[in-house]
């Protein structure tokens, strides 16, 4: 029986930002600094795939052999990408899998990167245990969105693309969408408010987890936000894409 690797490398590419860092698998903990670089003007395929290869390098030689798992704002569905959010349209219907496998010169695996965020707390995380719904929200360039169901992962739900006014709710209420507007923390808790509203209506949850860039300021916007089902922080708060990416490799 082959026996589970230890620590893995965890890529999240975003809108803005890749970031990437050695897990301790057990732990659930980054042992390594996290690195970034800006997401390439435009995100096209080849510019994304020599920045996480950059990205790796980065790493050093701890880095060396090590399975990866990487996130990716996009539908995922057995590593081909379906759509694309914030990135270039070029990525739609790639096998982003095995163009990222060949590039980094091993096997990896590729998640959706509000998946990956909600894997993240459910194996060591606010998730963790928690029966019934948690929906994982991620706020930053856009609305990721991840469903837990009594410890498993539904993949590809997108509450970023609800529709307000015709228009993907992402683009009124992201955490992007607050500074482009350069509204107040106040205000942009009303959009907030409406969104998880909204997602309230629909599914009913029984916890709500709140990550993303954001989340390392959780007191400026949570405490003006009213739902039903309790509100929490992701505790691994921005590094959950690189932890549950990571985590992938273990099956």
């Amino acid at each position: 029986m082959t026996k589970a690797p230890e620590r893995a490398i965890g890529i999240d590419i975003g809108g803005t930002g890749m970031k990437a860092g050695i897990v301790d698998l057990t732990e659930g903990s980054l042992v390594s600094d996290r690195v970034r670089i800006p997401t390439p003007k435009g995100a096209t395929p080849p510019d994304v795939l020599a920045t996480a290869k950059e990205l790796v390098g980065l790493l050093g030689p701890d880095a060396a052999d090590l399975p990866i798992g990487v996130c990716f704002p996009a539908i995922v569905k057995n590593g081909v990408t379906l759509s694309a959010a914030n990135v270039s349209d070029d990525w739609i219907g790639l096998d982003a899998d095995k163009l990222f496998s060949e590039t980094l010169g091993r096997d990896i695996h590729f998640v959706n990167d509000a998946d990956a965020a909600g894997l993240a707390e459910l194996k060591f995380g606010a998730a963790k245990g928690q029966p019934g719904l948690t929906i994982m929200t991620t706020l930053g360039t856009g609305i990721g969105s991840a469903f837990l169901f009594d410890g498993k992962l539904v993949p590809n739900a997108e509450l970023g693309h609800l529709e307000r006014k015709g228009e993907s709710i992402e683009l009124w209420a992201s955490a992007s969408a607050r500074e482009r507007d350069d509204i107040s923390w106040k205000d942009w808790s009303k959009r907030l408010q409406e969104f998880y509203d909204h997602v309230e209506f629909l599914f009913s949850p029984d916890l709500i987890i709140v990550g993303g860039g954001v989340s390392k300021n959780p007191e400026k916007f949570l405490p003006r936000i009213e739902t039903r089902a309790p509100i929490v922080t992701a505790e691994h708060r921005n590094n959950a894409g690189i932890i549950g990416a990571a985590s992938l490799v273990l099956g």
